[in-house]
């Protein structure tokens, strides 16, 4: 891969950006407009929760199919691919007249988001050469990427009060045609001439299938209950065709998911901190969106407004600190206090009662959370994505946005189905009537369920603190190779130290050369 650095490779960062911050909008935008979508096509409640999954699972289901297809076909031929049928699933739901109409774009915004995402990622991590530049960039792009769906909030309450809550998918079209003039003018395809090999569809449908599976069985859990035979069966039958995905994985020569990526402890303590984390970040989108609008009567605009705080610590978590920090201390170091600050903020959500006050109850947990956020997203990231050829790059990227789509996906339905059963039980065991008693018990369903957030947030700590290490592992992937100036200056690095350096230098040995073979 040519390491020489492009001169308009800023403006490609543009480019890459609006890519990313499209899709992480459009897992928020909506929510603001779901009620009023919800009674203009009569959507039913039980329903309602497909227009967020039925993105989210395309999305996510299909994100490693989309990784590979960027590294055969050209990573900047994907992403525009992926960017004008974005566009075009965006105005056909915004015209839609039917619910089924409806979750048939969403659907096509997550297979075209599964294509466009991955090759955004990989493009950023083959554009930018330098170490200290790409650190820069990928804190950038994790502060896209973790922020880009709080920001969404705010547009969301704009569009839908002031406009119509069609405009929020529509407004979809002018970023990517944007977008589309950036990466066509401003980046270029790096090291995927020439590439000649067979795709992965068993293994596409199979990780489709059982991630499907399982968030299913968790949306109905709630209306079915959790050892009903339809909740049990469909868990089984996720497991069972995840276990089939791994063991198609091994045999195949043309793995959709090569699994010597993910025999490198630090890129699998990376990973699992960002699907885990994603259920504490969706936990917030969720819970508190219906709070400030249902219990305290905000309007969409002003809640939107009110996730601000947020952005500003996740700006501040990912650009400020670990953007500066990670060349000089490593991602262990960033991303544990990242998240036990996250979970502290979470746990101080918890407390929200009735009566709390935004200023109080929610700013302060808003801000820290996305402080710790920040803090934990760009240096996983950097770990998850580094050390690996540039003919990888795209499936690595897709593995990491695979993490985040699940991580929500099943986040969305486990903490929706825990918070709908809790205030449930909450109403028979004390007779709840009144409004007032109906608004304590949806809170009290809101507090319970944070509280499998600061759990998930939790058991990411344990997992990097386990798994990451702040040095290289001897004779391991990041073992390869030093950039010339940090080594020249003597100075130590840690693994995402290594994974900032260009793949060429950082590339597994001759042993998964044999292996892919």
């Amino acid at each position: 891969m040519d390491t020489t650095p492009d001169p308009r490779r800023w403006w490609g960062l543009a480019a890459i950006g609006l890519a990313q911050l499209m899709v992480v909008l459009d897992m928020t935008i909506v929510n603001i407009a779901l009620p009023t979508a919800q009674a203009d096509l009569g959507i039913s409640d039980a329903d309602r929760q497909w227009v967020i999954t039925a993105y989210t699972l395309a999305f996510g289901g299909l994100l490693l199919l989309g990784g590979r297809l960027g590294d055969v076909f050209g990573r900047k031929q994907t992403l525009i691919i992926g960017l004008v049928g974005f566009a075009a699933a965006s105005a056909f739901g915004g015209v839609s007249q039917t619910f089924a109409m409806l979750i048939i774009a969403r659907a096509l915004q997550g297979v075209f988001a599964a294509l466009l995402a991955p090759a955004a990622l990989s493009m950023l991590n083959v554009t930018f050469t330098d170490p200290k530049e790409r650190a820069r960039a990928l804190g950038v792009y994790g502060a896209v990427a973790g922020g880009g769906a709080a920001i969404g909030l705010i547009p969301g309450g704009a569009l839908t009060q002031y406009l119509d809550w069609r405009w929020t998918l529509m407004v979809n079209v002018p970023i990517a045609v944007v977008a589309v003039i950036g990466a066509s003018l401003f980046l270029h395809n790096h090291g995927t001439a020439g590439i000649r090999t067979r795709l992965d569809i068993p293994g596409a449908l199979l990780a489709t299938g059982g991630v499907l599976a399982i968030v299913y069985a968790l949306s109905e859990a709630e209306q079915h209950g959790w050892g009903s035979a339809l909740v049990l069966s469909m868990l089984a039958l996720g497991a069972a065709l995840l276990v089939v995905f791994v063991l198609v994985e091994r045999r195949t020569p043309h793995a959709l998911l090569p699994l010597h990526l993910l025999r490198e402890r630090n890129r699998v303590g990376a990973l699992t901190a960002v699907g885990l984390t994603q259920i504490g970040m969706f936990g917030v989108f969720l819970f508190l969106t219906y709070y400030l609008q249902g219990i305290q009567g905000y309007s969409p605009m002003k809640t939107g407004v009110s996730f601000l705080p947020m952005v500003v610590g996740m700006m501040t978590g990912a650009v400020g600190i670990s953007a500066r920090l990670l060349p000089r201390v490593g991602p262990r170091r960033l991303m544990l206090p990242g998240m036990l600050i996250a979970a502290g903020a979470l746990a101080f959500l918890t407390q929200i009662d009735v009566d709390s006050t935004y200023w109080l109850h929610v700013f302060p947990g808003l801000v820290l959370l996305g402080l710790g956020m920040g803090m934990t997203f760009m240096p996983s990231m950097a770990t998850a994505t580094g050390g690996v050829r540039g003919t990888d790059a795209g499936v690595v990227s897709a593995t990491l946005n695979t993490t985040q789509q699940v991580g929500g996906s099943i986040g969305i339905a486990l903490l929706n189905t825990v918070a709908a059963t809790v205030t449930a039980n909450w109403i028979v065991d004390n007779g709840a009537s009144t409004p007032a008693q109906m608004a304590e018990a949806t809170v009290h369903g809101f507090s319970t369920a944070m509280w499998i957030s600061v759990g998930a947030v939790l058991l990411a700590f344990v997992s990097a603190a386990l798994l990451v290490q702040s040095r290289p592992m001897p004779g391991g992937a990041h073992a390869e190779p030093l950039e010339p100036a940090i080594a020249a200056a003597g100075e130590q690095i840690s693994g995402a130290d290594a994974a900032a350096i260009p793949a060429t230098a950082a590339a597994g040995p001759a042993d998964d050369d044999a292996e892919r073979a």
